[in-house]
């Protein structure tokens, strides 16, 4: 239904995504026809549920399928840390988390090689290590120009004629990811699932249930995530990292100006589609008056507005529809009008972005309009100064009440089968926050310390309380299970692995000067190791990379020598190291994929991540250097340092560490479904009847709480 186009690539909050601009497939037939097509395939579908639920029955009759619970109930609380939880609950600040401990199971989750979500949760939800679903990072390069491009989706271009001309573009959005979602197993034997905002599921699969897809779902321009923020002053306009800044006049107490859509693609030079802003300002109100369209806006100094419907379009037949918020940051002496990513509108997404199809407009219907894309909170807003740490909390905050609304309406009307949202608020609030935790970060250097001291706490009690509630949604035979993906610490000190590879003559540039980004001005003919992204380091490989120079043989010795020379990488400034361990991945990952990613990955101590440089394939500048922007807490240092949390209110098995690989085989289990034997997890339900609660003993604990190690405790 709908072609792209593969135009450029720039630096977002967390990674490097893909410009990949929406093309012709999403004119007319995206809007109007799209809303009659979705209807007509809702009114299909409940005509054809008896008959699909009656063969599911069927089916798990003929298996002979006895399952240990009709419904199980999992809620994702993205970094979530334990050693903070251990610290609440012994504070009394967790009640909900602690009581599911005593009655239950907590332990540490082990997260994956690397700590990163979209390989934590990718792992999950097919039950196996990087090798065999094949996700290494947010990032992987391409093996012929060395350019990163994103891991999870590959854009396959449409047909060109007629069908384009008509805007039924031939072109696809592939999933990169390998291996099946378990929840497609459950489908298969009959067990009908709700999949809500799991990251890794764009472009969204078939199976038998609901899903609305999260992280790397792009917006409407096609990126991962770039704000506009509109201003007078001119010196604000001049950086360009993050999103558009554009430069506005204001005359009188008006302001006109054009909101960028997503780019033409019948254009013959680049443009985009455009939307007119008429802006009044109010200075005797602290507001202004905006009208977009149709819409007419009274907007408050620094409030956030509702979702705004905008609309894009191009002659009489073209047009493209998505949702954006408009913030107001400051009227004087500088005016700033901030805009949210323009996100694809649920109940007209210009690509598809839930399973079935119609599922985001029966969400924007029931709900209103919502939060699409997959990094929906913008750090890179915050990361850049285009708006304060109060607005980004605001806006965090709203996207978190929208995931609750969905979640709990989903609880009331699924009282059986498989239900998961992942909720991504702990995860950005302690990206952003975190330097409020540590007394000397470099990020606190001229910044308040002191209005947000206890935010990530009270953030932790609040995911405390939606536990609660969850709680209050269930009865005592449905399974509940909380965890995260990783855990979390300070993000203080940049290594540049790049710069690192140059100075021991790993890497070689082509002059001695400023190089630039995604790996440019490097002497390919000479290099021998190159790193982008948050982890890995790449070895130029012979007849691999198109311009490798170093055989299979000499890798191995090659991996071997940087393991040794990495490892403990000693930080002579701060007297201590910035490497905890150097992983090659040619021995950790096991698979068909296990090749494809990174040669190694880069195990940091705490307080280390790759440095912004490293991240966009830079290679000058020092090798450590401080990191002064607020996103000062991160994961993505070795995975023994950061575990997830897992609570259950059942007793799970207590003799081995739990690991994210082992969720899959555990609900498997819990629906009597048998799990195939590719899956590397294995099941932490016991395999004798766990002793009833009432002839335990009152003292001895019943929590089921696994070692503590050393290095995560608080």
């Amino acid at each position: 239904m709908i072609s792209f186009a593969l135009a450029k690539l720039v630096l977002t909050p967390i990674f490097l995504p893909a410009y990949i601009g929406p093309g012709a497939g999403i004119s007319v037939v995206g809007s109007f026809f799209g809303l009659i097509i979705a209807f007509g395939l809702l009114f299909l579908s409940l005509l054809t549920w008896p008959v699909r639920i009656f063969v599911m029955w069927l089916r798990r009759r003929r298996v002979g399928l006895k399952s240990q619970a009709k419904r199980v109930v999992v809620v994702g609380l993205d970094g979530l840390d334990p050693g903070r939880v251990r610290r609440l609950m012994a504070e009394g600040r967790l009640p909900h988390l602690k009581q599911l401990a005593e009655r239950g199971t907590f332990t540490n989750l082990a997260t994956t090689l690397p700590p990163i979500s979209p390989v934590a949760w990718s792992s999950f939800q097919t039950g196996v290590n990087p090798g065999k679903h094949n996700i290494f990072d947010f990032l992987n390069r391409n093996l012929r120009t060395y350019l990163p491009e994103l891991s999870s989706t590959r854009i396959v271009e449409g047909v060109s004629g007629w069908r384009n001309w008509v805007g039924l573009g031939g072109g696809s959005i592939r999933m990169l990811r390998k291996s099946q979602q378990f929840w497609k197993i459950l489908g298969d034997f009959g067990v009908f699932s709700t999949i809500l905002r799991v990251p890794i599921t764009f472009p969204p699969e078939k199976f038998f249930g609901l899903s609305l897809s999260a992280m790397c779902t792009p917006d409407l321009r096609g990126t991962q995530g770039s704000f506009t923020l509109f201003s007078t002053d001119p010196a604000e306009c001049s950086e360009t990292t993050g999103g558009l800044r554009i430069l506005v006049q204001q005359v009188g107490n008006r302001i006109e100006a054009w909101l960028p859509g997503p780019p033409l693609p019948s254009a013959t030079e680049p443009r985009e589609f455009r939307t007119r802003l008429l802006i009044t300002i109010l200075p005797e109100k602290n507001a202004i008056e905006l009208r977009v369209g149709s819409e007419r806006i009274r907007l408050p100094l620094q409030q956030d507005s509702p979702w705004v419907h905008v609309e894009f379009r191009e002659g009489w037949f073209t047009k493209v529809s998505g949702i954006c918020r408009f913030r107001v940051e400051a009227l004087q002496p500088h005016f700033r009008l901030y805009v949210s990513p323009i996100h694809l509108d649920p109940e007209r997404p210009a690509m598809p972005i839930s399973h079935p199809s119609y599922y985001s407009l029966y969400l924007g219907k029931l709900h209103d309009a919502f939060a699409t894309l997959g990094l929906a909170e913008d750090t890179w807003a915050l990361n850049s100064g285009a708006v304060t740490e109060a607005a980004f909390l605001d806006q965090a905050w709203a996207i978190h009440d929208e995931r609750e609304r969905m979640f709990f309406d989903a609880l009331r009307r699924m009282q059986r089968g498989f239900t998961v949202c992942v909720f991504d608020a702990p995860d950005r609030i302690q990206h952003m926050f975190y330097r409020h935790d540590v007394a000397d970060h470099p990020a606190n250097s001229g910044r308040d310390v002191t209005r947000y001291a206890n935010v990530l706490d009270q953030m932790y009690e609040r995911m405390d309380d939606l536990v609660g509630r969850t709680v209050k949604e269930l009865d005592e035979k449905a399974v509940l299970i909380v965890l995260s993906d990783h855990g979390f610490c300070d993000f203080s000190r940049g290594v540049n692995l790049n710069a690192w590879l140059k100075e021991h003559g790993y890497l070689v540039t082509q002059t001695d000067g400023p190089t630039g980004d995604y790996l440019k001005g490097v002497d390919w003919s000479r290099t021998r190791a190159y790193a982008f992204g948050l982890s890995g380091i790449y070895i130029n490989q012979q007849g691999r990379e198109s311009q490798g120079i170093v055989t299979p043989t000499e890798s191995t010795a090659l991996r071997a020598e940087l393991v040794s020379r990495l490892t403990g990488l000693p930080d002579t400034e701060r007297g201590c190291s910035a490497i905890r361990k150097v992983h090659d991945t040619h021995i950790a990952y096991r698979g068909p994929y296990a090749t494809n990613g990174p040669d190694l990955v880069i195990g940091y101590e705490r307080g280390y991540r790759a440095s912004w440089e490293n991240a966009v394939g830079r290679c000058d500048g020092p090798v450590l250097l401080d990191n002064t922007r607020y996103w000062s807490g991160d994961h993505c240092v070795d995975p023994e340092l950061v575990p997830g949390v897992l609570f259950c209110n059942r007793s799970l098995v207590s003799d081995r560490p739990a690991s994210i690989l082992d969720l899959a085989p555990t609900i498997m289990e819990l629906f009597g479904v048998p799990a195939p034997g590719y899956l590397d997890g294995q099941s932490l339900l016991p395999k004798s009847p766990a002793v009833p609660k009432a002839t335990v003993p009152p003292s001895t604990p019943a929590t089921k709480v696994a070692p503590e190690p050393a290095e995560v405790a608080s």
